[in-house]
């Protein structure tokens, strides 16, 4: 796994041994960012799922301007941490050993521009998460939240209504859901 483009190209990076965290593959991680391109200039990014820390890193690398990496588990962490400093990108990140409900509960109501949404596929975990966005004001109306699931079955119930679907693409076993929440202007 590496830095695709941008000013870490070709940095490899570290990722967690064994299963319990699944890397978004490399030819996903692409197609991403190429959807989102002309969107990560100087934006605020949370990886609320970080596990190595590789899409946030990636987007701070084609010049998105400060990242937040959360992930409960302390060997992600530690991974994150070394890859933060393989970038160079330690002073534009900031992460937290935390489960995602409790940092959203504890957190500031910062909002972010750009929020990647991958939890484990079996988790039941996206409706809570973007429940938990809401609830915490991190999302602008110009918000864009980028979600890798297995299919579309977890995209159900009343959180739901709040979101509109942008743009959704299957990359073998992944499905890549783009969600715009729907807010009005303030």
């Amino acid at each position: 796994m590496r830095i695709i483009t941008g000013s870490a190209k070709g940095i490899k990076l570290k990722t967690l041994e064994g299963d319990n965290t699944r890397p978004t593959a490399e030819r996903v991680k692409e197609a991403v960012f190429s959807m989102i391109q002309f969107d990560l200039e100087g934006r605020k990014i949370l990886d609320l799922f970080s596990g190595s820390g590789q899409m946030a890193l990636e987007a701070l690398s084609r010049g998105a301007a400060q990242a937040t990496l959360v992930d409960k588990s302390k060997e992600a962490v530690a991974i994150i941490k070394d890859n933060t400093q393989k970038t160079k990108f330690t002073d534009r990140c900031r992460i937290y050993q935390a489960d995602y409900a409790d940092f959203l509960k504890k957190a500031s109501s910062e909002a972010f521009d750009i929020i990647f949404l991958d939890p484990p596929y079996a988790s039941n975990l996206y409706m809570p998460a973007l429940q938990g966005l809401i609830d915490n004001g991190s999302l602008k109306p110009s918000s864009l939240i980028i979600c890798e699931s297995r299919d579309e079955s977890v995209f159900n119930g009343d959180t739901m209504a709040n979101f509109s679907i942008v743009k959704q693409v299957r990359y073998g076993t992944a499905l890549i859901t783009l969600l715009k929440i729907n807010l009005q202007e303030k």
